[in-house]
């Protein structure tokens, strides 16, 4: 288990929210990917043309970094169960998802979210129907952070850097956190 380090704020994302007005940055192609609000899970099923599939990493009980427990309105010492995953198309990871829930969040139906294996969370997310989504918030990763280090480990040529988009999830208005790490394989492959 790989708990990435709590209190370094300068090796934490800086998560921003996405304007238009804002230069963020990011690679024309990835836009689409960054900025689209449906599921993720359902768009990356019908842009590959091979089998996709989900890749469980790692699950356990940690404290979340610094800015997923603000994100959350958690403390930061509070233990949350992480869930991270590698989202791939034909054996080829496209996307590493890191979903963070606090203990709050698990209790009656929604403690089914503890055994998800290798079914996408976004089926789960967009088939409830009490499920709101906040705005979305856009970070780029150098290779001088353990979220970078965490998302890239299964590719054998690494990019300088990769870029991210996250939202809170609320069902019946109990938050969790999804950061979706894209790739570059993502990027030779538009829908």
């Amino acid at each position: 288990m790989t708990n990435l380090p709590l209190g370094k704020h300068r090796f934490e994302p800086r998560w921003q929210a996405w304007s238009p007005v804002a230069r963020h940055g990011a690679p024309p192609e990835l836009l689409a990917w960054l900025l689209d609000s449906t599921s993720l899970t359902r768009r990356l099923q019908q842009t590959c043309r091979g089998q996709f599939r989900v890749e469980p990493a790692e699950q356990h009980w940690q404290r979340p970094m610094l800015n997923e427990a603000q994100a959350l309105g958690a403390l930061p010492h509070e233990r949350c169960f992480v869930r991270e995953v590698r989202l791939l198309c034909d054996d080829q990871p496209w996307v590493f998802a890191r979903t963070v829930i606090p203990v709050r969040t698990l209790t009656g139906p929604r403690r089914r979210l503890l055994r998800l294996g290798k079914k996408p969370l976004g089926a789960v997310l967009f088939a409830d129907r009490s499920m709101v989504r906040s705005g979305i918030e856009v970070t780029r990763l150098s290779s001088d952070q353990p979220l970078f280090t965490r998302a890239t480990t299964d590719l054998s040529q690494l990019p300088t850097n990769i870029w991210g988009r996250r939202s809170v999830f609320f069902l019946n208005h109990h938050p969790l956190l999804v950061s979706e790490i894209f790739l570059p394989a993502i990027c030779r492959h538009q829908n």
